[in-house]
């Protein structure tokens, strides 16, 4: 029996359990290095090809589709990307990043290629081909985030999927270039710049194969058995079953997931209604906006990197959900080529610094062990808020000219209303949490209130062999972790029997 010592004990000064994992823990610090280096340029490829395909909306005019249609085909499109999402977050924790890459590039080049058949917007055939598509996507930015998150400290994810997500902006300042440069030499848009532009993105997918496969060589990976003993840890030596719905319920990240949808809503409104909003403007070309946007992107991205380690997430998402609701009003400017540089400077920032902070907030609310499952989840988020975003935003434009509204300018507003919403949501639950921690019934817990409860080797996430304590406070208490650290409201979860303590 081990005595309480006469004391008070900080509980964030006991030291952390060991890594459910000797591979993990063995890890290089900074991450970066070839497969780094692999990852990133296999991403650049397929974002590229990504990018080529924002003139998905000249396809769909091809085939006789308005804006209308074009809202719902990707909409429902995304639907796909949000299912595996959801689906794949265990398979990839247990089987790693390898088989999702290299299987979702070669769904992405096949899909790209089978939209040459289509002859109709209308039929599901369309629908369906979007659907493969866009899980091709989503499969190819989960493994490849999967796998860069793993490399580093818990500490550093939001820096290491910041940095890997520059190569989306490089692959969307290329890709949009590319894009003009097939559509320029041609007066009027037809079938056999259709047919260059899917080839050439088939093609690019092809290209990131093997980088992908030479990136994933040696990967190394929680296995499903320790993270199953690591969720165990986490809830007080419940059996944890391997799948969402049970570990999102024990680590619930609350407001951000909200946060992630407005993210979704407001960076797909470019990639989908820039081009038509152009095209009514007579702006032939797009790819300043995505130049400028990139650029921006990158450069913050570097420049910021470290921010949510320093500042932490809350002020960064913040900030950057406020300047992309700004952003999405600044393109009511938009009369000329040039100003397209206006909004896209302010997309850029707020995207650089939203991004990797939403997906890092979400994640580490969750075990290492379901990394691969958390960082899923929150992608699916910015799915959803593509979901909703683009078919509402086609339905606005449609409404605004029955209406005789002007169709732009009222979907921009309308868009960056809701955005608004959502930083207000978020706001206060931070303002909440703030005066939580502040408040008198937050006390701290003297040792000699503290039941110690034996150790059960690997229960806690420790090694066998190795000693630990689990103190042991009963649910519902107001508790200050150490002199800074405020933990309120939380309700942490009285020992099981099997673990030796209490109820």
């Amino acid at each position: 029996m081990i005595h309480p010592p006469e004391r008070t004990i900080h509980l964030n000064r006991l030291p952390k359990p060991n890594s459910t994992s000797e591979n993990v823990s063995r890890e290089p610090r900074s991450g970066y290095g070839r497969p780094f280096l692999l990852a990133y340029a296999a991403n650049a490829l397929v974002l590229v090809a990504i990018a080529l395909l924002y003139r998905f909306a000249d396809f769909i005019s091809l085939l006789g589709g308005t804006e209308f249609h074009l809202g719902w085909i990707v909409g429902v499109g995304i639907a796909g990307s949000i299912f595996t999402r959801l689906t794949i977050g265990a398979w990839i924790d247990r089987y790693g990043s390898r088989p999702l890459w290299i299987g979702s590039l070669l769904l992405f080049a096949g899909t790209c290629v089978a939209h040459l058949l289509l002859q109709s917007y209308s039929g599901p055939a369309i629908y369906l081909l979007r659907i493969g598509f866009c899980c091709a996507v989503a499969g190819v930015n989960g493994a490849s985030m999967t796998f860069v998150s793993n490399r580093g400290s818990e500490k550093r994810i939001a820096e290491m999927v910041g940095m890997l997500g520059t190569a989306g902006f490089l692959g969307a300042l290329l890709g949009t270039q590319l894009g003009d440069l097939l559509f320029a030499t041609a007066e009027a848009i037809g079938r056999p710049q259709i047919v260059e532009m899917f080839l050439v993105a088939a093609g690019l997918a092809v290209l990131a194969i093997p980088l992908a496969w030479a990136a994933t060589r040696g990967e190394k990976r929680t296995t499903s058995r320790q993270a199953s003993i690591q969720s165990m840890g986490s809830s007080g030596g419940r059996q944890a079953q391997p799948n969402l719905l049970a570990i999102f319920r024990r680590h619930n990240p609350g407001v951000v997931l909200a946060v992630g949808v407005a993210l979704g809503i407001g960076t797909g409104l470019p990639a989908t209604f820039l081009r038509p909003f152009a095209a009514e403007l007579n702006i032939p070309r797009i790819g300043l906006f995505f130049t400028v946007y990139s650029l921006a992107a990158i450069i913050t991205r570097v420049i910021t990197r470290r921010w949510v380690e320093r500042y932490g997430h809350q002020r960064i998402i913040l900030l950057g959900l406020g300047g992309l609701a700004a952003s999405i009003v600044l393109l009511l400017t938009v009369g000329k080529e040039w100003q397209l540089i206006i909004p896209a400077l302010g997309y850029g920032f707020s995207h650089a610094i939203l991004f990797p902070s939403v997906v890092a907030a979400g994640s580490l609310a969750f075990p290492a062990g379901n990394r691969g499952m958390a960082t899923l989840l929150m992608l699916a988020t910015w799915d959803v808020g593509q979901l909703v975003g683009a078919p509402l935003a086609g339905a606005t434009l449609r409404i605004a000219r029955i209406t005789e509204l002007p169709p732009y300018p009222t979907m921009f507003l309308i868009t960056a209303g809701a955005l608004a919403v959502v930083w207000l949501w978020y706001a206060a639950s931070v303002l909440r949490a703030k005066h939580a921690a502040q408040s008198p019934s937050a006390v701290e817990i003297p040792a000699s209130e503290i039941l110690p409860t034996p150790h059960i080797p690997g229960l806690i996430g420790g090694i066998e062999g190795k000693e630990s304590v689990d103190f042991s406070v009963k649910s519902g208490s107001n508790i200050i972790m150490g002199a800074t650290r405020p933990v309120v409201g939380q309700e942490i979860p009285a020992p099981s029997s099997a673990g030796g303590g209490e109820n």
